[in-house]
């Protein structure tokens, strides 16, 4: 930057008196370390942009060098109570076999000691998972899903790996859990993830549609509703141990399609795969409100885009967010309303 001493001729003041205020011309620019306003122009770097923790959009704190942690935890009765939901940044619901839902919670800026029941991977994971470079903690998956999981190079830590154990106090298969600081320092270092949702400021939506009352319905027999209490969403029917529950911020509903996973569980029911790659309708809700348009995802490693109606970007502000998979077909919809 130049310095402008306070010797200068007359004239060169007068040329100067338009532009530029001169103070405190008392001593000697040199000494004194007086330096002029840099004048803008067209090689003037911009602030570099705040770093966004990935999935929660917020900007405070140090990122962590390591990778998150994708955990599949049982959301049936069975899981009663679920450990860990409440220290995940960021929540998917999903549809499996028998018209139940099974959850990936994802955790990066907190690990807790001891989050599940863990559960088994399916199919629909690997477009939830692979966009976050994340590891995915499971009790591993049927031959044919494990296969396409390798496939995508997406690392897995399941039973036998460190930071596991099964709680005697439950029957099997509910009652695998895991530490994720131990499973984290085990796997040492590792690449911070991108930003999951496209976040930005709550100001952007607009005036939206009234909803404090949230139904996902992911079968005949299985749905997911959500009260808006004011401060956040509040699920009706959560497994979660007493104060340990996922109050979400924002949800996000994502109507998907559906197919065939190509294979049946122990118990002879088909396992459904929800499709998460390709376009559909998408709602976003925020402080009672509603915002509706798509989704769309170029494949399963792809980033999630969300338009509105009109075409335009429509932003996540940023917290805590519970993405619902909702089947487009098969009894699956979503209902809201004051």
């Amino acid at each position: 930057m130049s310095r402008i001493p306070c010797r200068t001729s007359r004239a060169a003041v007068v040329l100067l008196a338009g532009a530029l205020t001169l103070a405190g011309c008392s001593g000697d620019s040199e000494s004194s370390g007086a330096q002029s306003s840099p004048a803008p122009d067209d090689t003037t770097e911009a602030a570099p942009a705040p770093k966004r923790w990935p999935f929660t959009g917020e900007t405070t704190g140090r990122l962590p060098q390591r990778r998150a942690m994708v955990v599949k935890i049982e959301n049936t009765d069975s899981s009663e109570p679920q450990r860990g939901l409440g220290a995940a940044d960021l929540v998917v619901e999903q549809l499996v076999e028998g018209g139940l839902t099974r959850l990936a919670a994802f955790y990066y800026s907190s690990l807790p000691a001891d989050v599940g029941p863990v559960r088994s991977i399916r199919g629909t994971d690997i477009g939830i998972v692979k966009p976050a470079n994340a590891v995915l903690v499971a009790s591993g998956g049927a031959p044919k899903t494990m296969r396409r999981v390798r496939q995508a190079s997406i690392p897995v830590a399941g039973e036998g790996s460190p930071g596991f154990h099964r709680a005697g106090d439950r029957p099997a298969p509910y009652n695998l859990f895991a530490n994720l600081r131990t499973l984290a320092r085990e796997r040492g270092k590792g690449p911070k993830p991108p930003s999951y949702l496209p976040w930005g400021p709550a100001r952007a939506l607009g005036a939206g549609k009234p909803a404090k009352q949230v139904t996902a319905q992911f079968s005949g027999g299985s749905a997911t509703q959500w009260t808006w209490n004011g401060r956040a969403w509040q699920q009706a029917d959560s497994h979660a141990a007493q104060g340990e529950g996922f109050r979400p911020d924002n949800l996000l509903a994502l109507q998907v399609r559906q197919v065939d996973a190509g294979y049946r569980d122990p118990a002879g029911n088909p396992v459904p795969e929800s499709v998460l790659a390709g376009k559909g309708p998408a709602t976003l809700f925020h402080r009672g409100r509603a915002y509706q348009g798509a989704w769309m995802k170029r494949g399963p490693a792809a980033p999630l885009r969300l338009v509105t109606a009109k075409g335009e970007k429509l932003s996540v502000p940023p917290g805590h967010t519970w993405i619902e998979l909702i089947p487009r077909s098969g009894g699956g919809g979503l209902r809201f309303g004051r």
